[in-house]
C-alpha cells in the first residue's frame, strides 16, 4: 500500500515562511524517482511548483515554477524517501493546498499552507 505522509501546512502572515515535509511508503518507490510539489488555489487547477531527482553520482536535477524560484526551496532526504518544501517571503497568492508527488505516479492528500494578514 502507497501512502505519502505530508506535514506543516498552517496560516502565516504576508513574509512570513513555512516548511512542508512528504514522507513516502511505497513497495516500489526508489531513489531515481522523482518528488515534489503542486498546488491548488480554490478555483483554479492544480499546479507545479517545484521538483527534484537524483540523476546519478553527486548530480541533482531541480525545478521551480517560475513564480516560486527565489522564495521556496526543495530538498529531499534519500535515506528517509522525505522531501521537503522552505517557503520564504509568503504572498497571499501563495495561499493552496499543496500536494506532495512522487515516482510521477503517487499523490499526497494535501496540506493547506494560508497566507493571510
Amino acid at each position: 500500500q502507497v501512502q505519502l505522509i505530508e506535514s506543516g501546512g498552517g496560516l502565516v502572515q504576508p513574509g512570513g515562511s513555512l516548511r512542508l515535509s512528504c514522507r513516502i511508503f511505497a513497495p516500489y518507490f526508489n531513489k531515481y524517482m522523482s518528488m515534489g510539489w503542486f498546488r491548488q488555489a480554490p478555483g483554479t487547477e492544480r499546479e507545479f511548483v517545484a521538483t527534484t531527482k537524483w540523476t546519478g553520482g553527486s548530480t541533482y536535477s531541480t525545478n521551480y515554477a517560475d513564480s516560486v524560484k527565489g522564495r521556496f526551496t526543495i530538498s529531499r532526504d534519500y535515506a528517509e524517501n522525505t522531501v521537503s518544501l522552505q517557503l520564504n517571503n509568503l504572498k497571499p497568492e501563495d495561499t493552496a493546498l499543496y500536494y506532495c508527488h512522487a515516482g510521477d505516479t503517487w499523490w499526497g492528500k494535501g496540506t493547506l499552507v494560508t497566507v493571510s494578514s
